[in-house]
Parts: C-alpha cells; structure tokens; sequence
C-alpha cells in the first residue's frame, strides 16, 4: 500500500516531485512558441518525464517509486473523471446531428481501422494499438490517459502513443489551414469546423485551426470545438465497450472453462456523469474554469510519472510500426473526414 507506515514518506515524496515537474511544464506551455503551436502542458510534462527517466533517474530514492505509480494510476483516474466538467450535453446538442454524427462514424471508424491496422498489418502488440488508436480517434494524449488503465499497458508504450499524437496533430495544425484557403476543401465555415472538431486530434489544436485562417467566421470555431467536445464525451461508451471486448478476448483465449472477471472502467461512467452534472450549471462558470485548471495540472502530473517510467530500452523491436499506424489514420482523417463530413452535411 503506498500510504502505509514504511512508504508514506517516499509517497508523497514522489508526487510532490511529480508536481514540481508538472509546475514547470505548465509554466513552458505557457511559453508564446508552445502556446501558438497548441502544445499542452501534457505533452511537455511527459517529454520532461521522458527526459528524466532516461538521464538521471538512478539518481532518485527508490522509495519515491510508489508516489510516482500513484501519481500516474490514482490521479490519473480522479483527473479524467473531472474532465467531465470541460463538457455539457447543451453543447453537444448545439451542433446538431450533423456534428453528433460525423464525431461518432470518425470515431469508430478510426479506432477500428487503427487497431486492426496496428495489430494485423503492422504487427504490434494489441495494447500499443489501441492506445494509438484511442489517440487519434478521441482527444489525443487525454484519451491515451483514460485508455491506459482499461488495457493495462506499460508506460513506454502510453508514451509512443502520447508522441504519435504529438506528431500527427501539429502536421494537421498546419496542413488544415492550407488546404481551407487554398481552396482544396470546398467548404462551407460550419463545414469546415465541423470537419476540423470531427478529425485533429487534440482540443487545443482544433481551437487552434480555425484561428490559423484569416477571415473566417465565429461558426467555424464554435462549431470545431463543440463537435471536438462530442467526441471526448465518447470516450466513455467506448471505454466501457472496450473493456467488455477485452474481457470476452481474455475469455475466449482462455479456453472454454475459462472465467474472467467483466472489469468496467467506472471512472468512465462517473465522467459521463460529472459531464451531466455540469449539463444543469448549477456551479458558477468561474468556479468550472478554476476546477478545469486544476484538473489540467493533475493530468500533467500523470503525464509526467508516465514519461518517468519511460525507459528508452523498452522501445527496440516495435521499429516503425507505430508511425504507419499512426500515418494511416490521420490520412484516413484528413480524406475519410472530409467525405464524410460533406456526405452528412449535404444529407442533413
């Protein structure tokens, strides 16, 4: 137990260090070149974790491990819970079944075709693809986050995903604004907010796009963050249904005599319900934004006890393969999305 009489001290020994990393990666995001280019305090906390782990980690007390595990477990799992407070189901309704129905082919489909891709063609293990899959279907390193717990992968591996995410999404911060004004797209503002919240990966760089155009409209923007939100909302079913799949795999590998537990991923549940709670705005919008602060800052502090318990050793054999993965789905979200998106749009 990490708070008993022998490990208490090195428990909070290690998260404290993990909030003082966190504290200077949320200052570096904050930076005008990190901010412009939509770089989250996530993703430095974790590429400063990176860092650590692979410099001067033999130099940390090893009792301060288990403040460190529960660092990226515990508060992981409290923080993705009070993501929910980022989202109301107004919103959603707001964009119509337009933005409702692009967020969820675009979701499916990417996850299914990234995890099939990851798996069969490029030869992964069954975890690493799913995490990048979740990545680049949801809501970029945030869902890599709430997706690690469900199928127990290893740091290493949460962080190949995190950095897929990193890659793929700051190509589309530039690549989107390019093909909107030069005409490729053909589309229409709401469309293009649609198209922009229904295939980048992470929320600030799709608050980003839209800012990146000149002369677009207000629609735009509010329609790429809106239908962005639908899709971090969705998380929830698919963990939930991502953890009854798992379970009928372990099921079916172990034999018909085989009995394995149904392990469902309630701080996916309590976010869908923390995201309704939210939906009745009975809590002042300055108190949201000050808990959504907060709750930036303990996902930095999980992304950085995840990058420290990234070892650069762990990464010999998976060669490539991440980054085909990966590369699949973002041209299958920049040609598939933008299809799709124009499909419904006409058709509704």
């Amino acid at each position: 137990m990490p708070f008993s009489p022998t490990k208490r001290n090195g428990t909070f020994m290690g998260i404290a260090f993990v909030a003082i990393i966190s504290i200077t990666a949320s200052l570096l995001s904050e930076t005008s070149t990190l901010k412009n280019l939509g770089i989250s305090p996530l993703v430095v906390g974790i590429v400063i974790g990176i860092i650590f782990a692979n410099t001067l980690h033999h130099k940390m007390p090893s009792s301060w491990e288990t403040g460190i595990t529960f660092s990226a477990k515990k508060i992981l799992r409290f923080a993705i819970v009070f993501y929910g407070f980022r989202i109301t189901f107004q919103q959603i309704a707001e964009v119509g079944l337009e933005g409702f129905l692009v967020s969820l082919i675009m979701l499916a489909s990417t996850f299914i075709l990234g995890t099939w891709l990851g798996t069969k063609v490029f030869k992964m293990e069954e975890d690493t693809s799913i995490l990048i899959a979740s990545g680049a279907s949801v809501c970029g390193a945030a869902a890599v986050l709430a997706t690690e717990p469900v199928v127990k992968a290893e740091e290493h591996k949460t962080a190949i995903a995190v950095s897929m995410v990193v890659l793929f999404g700051t190509i589309a911060m530039f690549l989107y604004p390019v093909l909107h004004t030069s005409g490729i797209l053909d589309m229409t503002a709401r469309e293009f907010g649609i198209y922009v919240g229904g295939t980048i990966h992470e929320v600030a760089q799709v608050v980003a796009v839209p800012a990146s155009v000149p002369g677009l409209d207000a629609e735009a923007a509010n329609a790429a963050v809106i239908v962005k939100m639908t899709r971090v909302i969705m998380i929830a079913p698919m963990l939930i249904v991502l953890g009854i799949y798992l379970s009928y795999q372990a099921k079916k590998t172990g034999g018909a005599g085989a009995t394995v537990k149904l392990v469902i991923p309630w701080f996916a549940v309590y976010f869908i319900g923390v995201a309704g709670f939210n939906s009745l705005n009975l809590v002042p919008l300055d108190i949201v934004n000050w808990i959504n602060q907060i709750d930036t800052f303990l996902l930095t502090m999980a992304m950085v006890a995840l990058g420290i318990g990234t070892r650069f050793a762990k990464f010999k054999g998976l060669g490539l393969a991440p980054i085909y993965t990966a590369l699949s789905m973002f041209i299958w979200l920049v040609v598939g999305g933008y299809f799709i998106t124009k499909f419904i749009c006409y058709t509704f």
